[in-house]
């Protein structure tokens, strides 16, 4: 599950490597790799010759561990367009299992600490366990009783968290910049407190060529490849994880958990992988990475994007003033309501506004006598009548508060919509900057479209129906010609 580069149209799968090799001349399609001549249970068990001599043993591994056999498993890796994949050996049925891999054989935290530094990690995050687990075996070399395994993971992807300091000058002023960092520097905060309590003391269990580079590499094998789905508990699943992304598969359920043989005397609990269309004998089997993920959540954790599918996605980040008069009570609303001082919204291509984003905005912008809405009397009910449009003054604030953000945001970016556009239509770029090319254009045109947006409803304001002027008109403080009274008008005043 994990990718080398490049960008992906809506059409066709995505073609990246998943594997550090050579894919300059076409792979013959499969059914020239086996010929017609062998029978489908003795291609079954075996790989393509143009598959690498680590896959090739990695295979051969699986194969002795007892998780696949020519009858029980209609898959092989192969060399792809992506680089790397599974394919095939004969026709697939929708939903059914393509894999079945024990328990024994994922990595995990249940791994861990079966390991010689179980006893050491029992008190790390699950993924910080495994990443240490994952760099330690991979500095062991030939000596891990996991080389085989390790051996097909790739060196590097094209994830941007392996990006250099130029490649990442290409995507300045985008969100995916900012994810990027904000990742690298939390991983080297959670390396350098295992380094400081694990690894130094027990400089015996750790290899000394054990850096944070190797830590950072472990981090994003799991990033790229790890499954969540199983109890919520991060496990990842050789074999399984060289299977392919592709825009193609619309759905997301392809793995279940079941109790199965595992091998000819155990039994075992299974992630099973299953097809969730029909596949032809000879192409690739491939499975949905994330229906809801952005280009940038796809090109942190995978290093490509994805074109045409609705994933272009923005970030607006907003904030109470810390001068502002009602800074307490808008902040104890925020809170109540899963939001803080500062918060970020994520905006798509092809979906509503986040209807949390106009809360929160018409929240921080209450002032004067919309601010009656803080009264501690209204805490349990205001959350739900800013869904509504408040006041034409505070729905004006709302309006320039989004309009002023995308007019920063688009300042921030070192090319233009035209340049970007520009750039793409010559072609030739390297592929890590065609991503680059396409995040920047996808985030622009989002941003100059939601200020168009705000333009267009700051001139519409006077025909909305406000929450305070039919609150005020219910308690009669609106006067005939409009204005706000201090009292309420006498029919108005409940008898008793």
């Amino acid at each position: 599950m994990s990718f080398s580069c490049a960008v992906v149209p809506s059409t066709s799968p995505c073609k990246f490597p998943l594997f550090s090799i050579s894919t300059a001349s076409q792979p013959k399609p499969f059914s020239q790799i086996h010929p017609s001549s062998a029978s489908a249970s003795e291609s079954a068990s075996v790989v393509p010759p143009s598959v690498p001599q680590p896959v090739q043993a990695f295979w051969k591994w699986m194969s002795e561990e007892g998780v696949v056999s020519p009858y029980t498993c209609p898959v092989v890796p192969a060399v792809v367009p992506e680089g790397l994949g599974l394919v095939a050996t004969r026709d697939v049925d929708k939903d059914e299992f393509l894999l079945k891999v024990p328990r024994r054989l994922w990595v995990n935290t249940d791994t861990v600490a079966a390991s010689d530094i179980g006893s050491l990690c029992g008190g790390l995050k699950s993924w910080v366990a495994v990443c240490l687990f994952l760099a330690r075996e991979k500095e062991m070399g030939s000596s891990s009783p996991w080389r085989f395994y390790l051996d097909v993971l790739p060196e590097r992807t094209n994830a941007t968290i392996f990006w250099s300091e130029e490649e990442l000058s290409e995507i300045k002023g985008t969100s995916l910049l900012r994810m990027t960092m904000e990742m690298k520097e939390h991983v080297e905060d959670e390396f350098r407190k295992v380094d400081e309590a694990i690894i130094t003391p027990n400089g015996h269990l750790f290899p000394s060529s054990l850096t944070f580079e190797r830590f950072l590499w472990a981090f994003g094998m799991i990033r790229s490849r790890a499954f969540s789905r199983l109890g919520d508990q991060l496990a990842i699943i050789p074999l399984v994880d060289l299977i392919n992304h592709s825009s193609k598969i619309t759905k997301e359920d392809n793995a279940v958990e079941m109790n199965g043989p595992a091998g000819l005397f155990s039994w075992d609990l299974l992630f099973c992988l299953k097809s969730t269309i029909p596949v032809k004998e000879g192409e690739q089997v491939f499975i949905q990475y994330g229906l809801k993920k952005s280009n940038a959540d796809l090109a942190l954790h995978y290093g490509f994007v994805e074109l045409g599918t609705g994933r272009d996605s923005c970030n607006l980040t907003f904030g109470i003033r810390e001068s502002d008069p009602f800074n307490a009570d808008k902040l104890q609303i925020a809170v109540a309501n899963g939001s803080s001082e500062t918060a970020d919204f994520e905006i798509f291509i092809d979906r509503p506004l986040p209807q949390e984003m106009l809360q929160y905005l018409r929240l921080i912008s209450l002032d004067g006598l919309d601010a009656f809405l803080l009264e501690p009397a209204l805490r349990n009910s205001v959350w739900k009548a800013l869904k509504s449009p408040v006041s034409r003054s505070n729905e004006d604030i709302v309006c320039r508060m989004v309009r002023d953000a995308c007019r920063s945001a688009l300042s921030g970016y070192p090319t233009t919509i035209e340049q970007d556009e520009s750039l793409i239509r010559k072609g030739n770029l390297d592929y890590k900057l065609e991503i680059a090319a396409w995040v920047r254009l996808g985030e622009k045109k989002l941003l100059k479209r939601i200020e168009r947006e705000f333009e267009e409803r700051e001139l519409t304001l006077d025909e909305f129906e406000y929450y305070t002027e039919r609150r005020f008109k219910e308690l009669g403080l609106v006067g005939d010609e409009g204005e706000v009274n201090c009292q309420p008008n006498k029919d108005s005043v409940p008898s008793m």
